[in-house]
């Protein structure tokens, strides 16, 4: 009974430990909630569609092989269609860069709700292309997102 006992106990003490990991494998600490930054002058490449108005919103959520970045995009009017997240090259400070990018509508379209207007887009990076990446910047027209290790 005691051996069982101090098994389990070891057990628990080396499972507690490793809520301290602070290492890059923890996917706990790869990157924070994002916020608003100002918008970056970047190399627009031929790339017909324009940036969607606002960036409302934006996540990166991990998985075993990677990331995946989610932004939610509001254009001025319903009817934008095929949007796209566009990487820009990583800068030297280890800056991602991603345009979010849309089609206008083909004819003219009205306003109803936000709810009715929001896009959402994702992009996967994989952990080779994380490794040299510290900060994720999602930028639309008027505004930017931006996410921090």
């Amino acid at each position: 009974m005691r051996f069982r006992l101090t098994i389990a106990i070891l057990a628990l003490t080396t499972l507690t430990a490793c809520g301290g990991f602070s290492g890059k494998l923890n996917p706990l600490n790869w990157f924070k909630r994002s916020a608003p930054v100002a918008v970056v002058a970047t190399e627009t490449p031929a790339d017909p569609r324009p940036l969607v108005a606002n960036v409302l919103s934006m996540q990166i959520e991990s998985y075993p092989g990677g990331a995946i970045v989610r932004a939610t995009g509001l254009p001025p009017t319903q009817g934008y269609w095929d949007a796209e997240l566009v990487p820009q090259p990583v800068d030297e400070n280890g800056t991602l860069v991603l345009e979010f990018h849309v089609f206008p509508p083909i004819a003219a379209a009205g306003v109803v709700n936000q709810q009715s207007r929001e896009i959402t887009v994702a992009y996967t990076l994989s952990n080779l292309k994380l490794e040299a990446i510290s900060q994720i910047v999602v930028q639309g027209s008027q505004n930017a997102r931006s996410s921090r290790r």
